[in-house]
């Protein structure tokens, strides 16, 4: 059995002082903030107890003030007793594939606006590169766009041509 003096000298090491519980308190709940940033469709992809994500989306839906002050703080509490672990790994996930999803914009961006000025060899690349590819509906976007650029009309052909590759790309 442990003496008095090695058990208090055990709770002193486990015990966190005032300072460092508040720390951890204000870090979980500026991590609610970053969840009740996200959109709906990733808080519901993301692994956390049901009530943590109704108050997330519940917080979304408020306007500054006082009412989402106090959810901020109920999310907080929840925080609390969730496992913050997976909740961190998920947000840096989504961070990292809307960097991803930047660099895949910017090409298929590069993309769209060579083959519309007329880089053929692109489109020959665009068929071995995405293999579900309608060449026939690609080439009547890019005679579209380039006859709406030529008219100085919207572009309306040459933002279908950047979706319909976007989709290919399953971005």
């Amino acid at each position: 059995m442990l003496s008095d003096d090695s058990r208090s000298a055990d709770d002193l090491k486990e015990r966190k002082s005032k300072s460092q519980v508040k720390r951890e308190m204000l870090a979980l709940q500026a991590l609610g903030e970053q969840l009740v940033a996200l959109s709906p469709s990733q808080v519901a992809r993301m692994e956390m107890p049901e009530d943590l994500r109704e108050a997330v989306l519940f917080a979304g839906t408020l306007k500054k003030g006082e009412a989402l002050r106090r959810q901020m703080q109920y999310i907080g509490a929840l925080m609390r007793e969730a496992d913050a672990g997976p909740i961190r790994a998920a947000l840096e996930e989504i961070s990292r594939g809307s960097g991803q999803d930047a660099g895949l914009f910017r090409e298929l961006e590069k993309w769209r606006d060579e083959i519309i000025a007329g880089d053929e060899t692109l489109l020959e690349k665009a068929g071995d590169r995405f293999p579900g590819l309608d060449r026939r509906h690609l080439r009547q976007l890019v005679l579209n766009a380039r006859k709406e650029k030529e008219e100085g009309r919207v572009p309306k052909s040459a933002r279908a041509l950047f979706r319909y590759l976007k989709g290919l790309s399953g971005a």
